[in-house]
């Protein structure tokens, strides 16, 4: 089924992919494509609309990416976001500057006008929050522009020509930090796009279905299964499309949670009636590990671990031409950048290797989607609630959760003090209101006082984060009390932990692991 298309030009923003995300929140399929994607390539998808995503780049740097000035002609709706509205401006004869005051972080937004409010700003108050991340600003609108909104630090934060359909903001609103963002992109896919919103979920698991079965065809697929909602969901609409013919194996890394790979055993053989081949290699991993601190070391390692125990049971069992994985577009951007441009922020060790090694086609029904929208899929597919609301676990496992090196004592420490963790935050009935909540032990030690004795032992660290998706978070606002009891049943039950902190930083400028 052909739906109405907002296409997404990619500059290289690590919020790209974000944009797609909201649209498809209000029902409206998008695409992202290269900004330099062809005039011609992009007639041809008859877009309901396009949007210039941000960059990391300023319109005046030598090789600064740009799309076919065309774009503003096609008698199409063009939103310009952050770069693109800079490039939008720059290309059509207005004045872009460097700031004077870098503005990153939250600013204030004065929408203009004094009658009717510009068409993006339709039914928004006329102050909002928003989230800035830029270091040059506008200082003219092009010929035929006027000004949509000001702020104290920036002179024009939006500006529009609605007789030509062309918009711009300075400032993010595909970002949970912007208030009233959704609403901005509702109104320019709704009210200046004339989207109805004919992309649903269950659109979606109908297409994908039929996607995996075109692409597959007789063949046999092989799935690395985590346990997790993305490889479990993958899994589940792999094993809808063509039965019997999926495989999966999954690893026990040693590195998994507190009882966790008998769980999985269980759930996935007794209750979703997969095929499932379990291996043990837990030993393996963590002599590969031994003498291993660096994060980004440990996730290479693990991954080619993964790779190497994957490949060999795989070509045990044998006959398998494709792999089936749960690549979501968090795993996408943040591992190689999209199309190259984004900042690489770190590795994810389910994203290549395997295909290349092992000459597998892969299958990827998810890599379009968001974990939420994930979630919304499983329900929708029936799975049970608690693999629903599972909340997201890294690749790498406690690897990246044990700071420094790895071994199997630091290993089983942590393992208790996440279990208690886990186990408070459902009896406060938190664990569904907050994106991740875990602990994480630091190579940290510092003196305490058990039983009137003299201790030296390991620090860990609580972290809780609220978020839609991962791109942003911001830390959990727990009470004070169920922190208190966390705290007291982890130094009184896991043995080598004295003390423990809680961790307040967002996403940016952290991350949500520690490594």
């Amino acid at each position: 089924m052909a739906h109405q298309t907002i296409i997404v030009l990619d500059f290289g923003s690590q919020y790209t992919q974000l944009i797609a995300r909201r649209l498809r929140e209000l029902s409206v399929y998008s695409e992202v494509v290269p900004f330099n994607t062809p005039l011609a390539t992009l007639r041809a998808k008859h877009p309901a609309g396009i949007i210039l995503s941000g960059g990391p780049k300023s319109v005046s740097e030598s090789g600064a990416p740009r799309c076919d000035r065309g774009i503003f002609a096609l008698d199409v709706p063009v939103l310009g976001i952050c770069y693109g509205m800079q490039l939008m401006t720059d290309v059509l004869g207005g004045q872009v500057r460097r700031s004077g005051h870098r503005e990153y972080g939250h600013a204030l937004v004065s929408v203009a006008g004094t009658a009717a409010p510009p068409r993006l700003f339709s039914e928004i108050p006329r102050e909002l929050r928003v989230w800035a991340s830029h270091g040059d600003d506008v200082a003219g609108v092009p010929p035929g522009f006027s000004v949509a909104a000001t702020s104290a630090t920036a002179p024009i934060v939006a500006m529009e020509a609605p007789d030509r359909g062309l918009y711009a903001l300075l400032f993010h609103p595909e970002v949970a930090h912007t208030d009233h963002g959704l609403e901005i992109l509702r109104n320019f896919a709704y009210t200046v796009c004339g989207c109805t919103g004919d992309w649903t979920i269950a659109s979606f698991i109908e297409e994908a279905t039929e996607r995996i079965r075109e692409r597959v065809g007789t063949g046999k697929v092989v799935c690395g299964l985590s346990g997790g909602v993305d490889s479990t969901v993958a899994a589940m609409l792999i094993h809808r499309a063509i039965g019997d013919r999926l495989t999966c194996i999954f690893v026990d890394n040693g590195l998994l949670r507190y009882d966790e790979a008998n769980q999985i055993n269980k759930r996935f053989t007794e209750k979703l009636k997969l095929p499932l081949d379990f291996v043990d290699a837990s030993d393996l991993f963590l002599d590969r590990l031994k003498g291993v601190t660096d994060p980004e070391q440990k996730r290479k390692v693990i991954g080619g671990t993964f790779i190497d125990v994957f490949e060999k049971r795989a070509n045990e069992l044998g006959g398998f031409k494709f792999l089936g994985q749960g690549t979501l577009y968090p795993d996408v951007i943040e591992s190689s950048g999209v199309h190259g441009l984004a900042v690489v922020i770190k590795s994810h060790h389910n994203v290549g290797g395997l295909p290349e090694r092992m000459n597998f086609t892969l299958v990827e029904p998810l890599r379009d989607l968001f974990k939420d929208e994930v979630r919304r899929v499983g329900r929708d597919l029936g799975l049970e609630k608690e693999f629903v609301v599972r909340q997201p676990f890294p690749g790498p496992g406690l690897a990246v959760r044990v700071v420094g090196e790895l071994t199997k004592d630091r290993l089983d420490m942590l393992r208790l003090a996440d279990k208690i963790v886990v186990e408070e935050i459902r009896r406060a009935g938190w664990y569904e209101k907050v994106w991740q909540s875990f602990a994480v032990l630091l190579p940290v030690q510092s003196v305490g006082v058990m039983g009137d004795a003299r201790t030296y032992e390991y620090t860990a660290a609580v972290r809780a984060v609220e978020s839609l998706d991962g791109m942003t978070a911001d830390w959990a606002r727990l009470p004070h009390d169920l922190l208190a009891t966390i705290s007291s049943r982890i130094v009184n039950e896991v043995r080598g932990i004295n003390r423990v902190v809680y961790d307040i930083s967002s996403k940016p400028p952290s991350t949500i692991e520690w490594e």
